[in-house]
């Protein structure tokens, strides 16, 4: 019994350890990234998903360094070849597909959220440094994706940032209820 209790405070000790690096924290958000890609509503040509919301709060949580490599992660796991895309796609033709504008902004959205609420966590400033976050990955995606509409930026627009206005506002919010919520709750993560 007595090594069993030895045995069971090693093992929490060392998760203790790992749990508190940066590295698993990164890893996290990458693998949370790969669920909320895989919720999708299949809308052509761009899906409704959950990660921009993840890259928001990887952002916020991690600060901008460790939210950008969360998300640099994330791409380096789909562009060799593990079906972490939403619909479980993979490899480096995801990235010069119909979204591959959105995937390419993901570390710089996380990096722009993270620089941002390291400044300040007060609301006002994550209300603004998400809503910077999802700006840009809906512009960088539609302006990536007008070339797929023969260079028609409203089109573009129209079909792969307009439409989801409302879906990224619920979004914009419920990630910013989720940090302030946990962040009150929960020291800084490792960053």
């Amino acid at each position: 019994m007595l090594r069993e209790n030895v045995s069971n405070n090693k093992l929490a000790k060392a998760f203790s350890q790992v749990y508190n690096t940066q590295l698993f924290w990164i890893a996290s958000f990458a693998l949370l990234m790969v669920f909320a890609g895989q919720l999708a509503v299949p809308v052509k040509p761009v899906p409704f998903t959950l990660q921009t919301m993840i890259v928001v709060l990887s952002g916020a949580f991690l600060g901008a360094r460790n939210g950008m490599l969360s998300q640099i992660l994330y791409l380096a796991m789909g562009t060799v070849g593990i079906p972490v895309f939403a619909g479980f796609s993979f490899g480096p033709a995801a990235l010069f597909g119909f979204t591959g504008g959105y995937l390419l902004a993901f570390p710089i959205a996380a990096f722009a959220v993270g620089y941002l609420v390291e400044k300040s966590d007060k609301l006002g400033n994550v209300i603004l440094a998400m809503s910077l976050g999802v700006l840009i990955i809906l512009f960088m995606g539609a302006s990536y994706l007008s070339l797929f509409f023969d260079g028609n930026i409203s089109s573009a627009l129209f079909s792969g940032a307009i439409i989801f206005s409302l879906w990224d506002l619920i979004k914009i919010a419920a990630a910013v209820s989720i940090y302030k919520t946990v962040s009150k709750k929960y020291p800084k993560l490792p960053y």
